[in-house]
């Protein structure tokens, strides 16, 4: 459909301000930069403000330096109703240098919202090749088991049996 965007990259150089006490870009600072393009990607889908429903997923594979150029690609793999199941991965590299390396991926689950803040319908993508086919299907599976995990949480969020919260 014309004026949807399902895909974005958002590239910069991780600075100083972004480390770690270890020396290294800290794991907050990642998790804003997938925010923001996970947020891009959305808005460029649903042409619509959106908001983060659920991270999850997240996977820190190897660490990124100061200075590095850092890629956060965000894709759209299913879509519901309002909500949008937003693949990211997180490259870098040494300026200096072409190879990148996978620093982070995991899954971001938007929703899109009216003016009032009330879910609003998107888009429906349909998967065209394969590989599409098997990042919509795993995306469905995702969404089980985080229903089964919500359910383990409850015990977390309701305390001890006979406690009163």
């Amino acid at each position: 459909m014309a004026g949807q965007q399902r895909e974005v990259t958002l590239r910069f150089l991780a600075e100083p301000t972004d480390q770690n006490f270890g020396g290294k870009v800290h794991g907050g600072a990642v998790m804003k930069w997938i925010d923001l393009a996970a947020y891009a990607c959305a808005a460029g889908w649903s042409g619509k403000y959106c908001i983060t429903a659920y991270a999850g997923g997240i996977r820190f594979v190897q660490p990124i330096h100061v200075g590095n150029l850092v890629e956060v690609n965000a894709k759209i793999i299913y879509t519901g109703r309002t909500s949008m199941h937003v693949a990211i991965d997180v490259r870098a590299r040494d300026p200096k240098q072409t190879e990148r390396h996978l620093t982070t991926h995991c899954i971001v689950i938007m929703v899109a919202v009216d003016d009032a803040g009330r879910p609003s319908e998107v888009p429906q993508w349909e998967p065209e090749t394969a590989h599409d086919i098997y990042l919509r299907d795993s995306a469905m599976r995702l969404m089980d088991m985080r229903k089964k995990i919500g359910t383990e949480m409850e015990a977390h969020v309701r305390g001890e049996p006979g406690e009163s919260t």
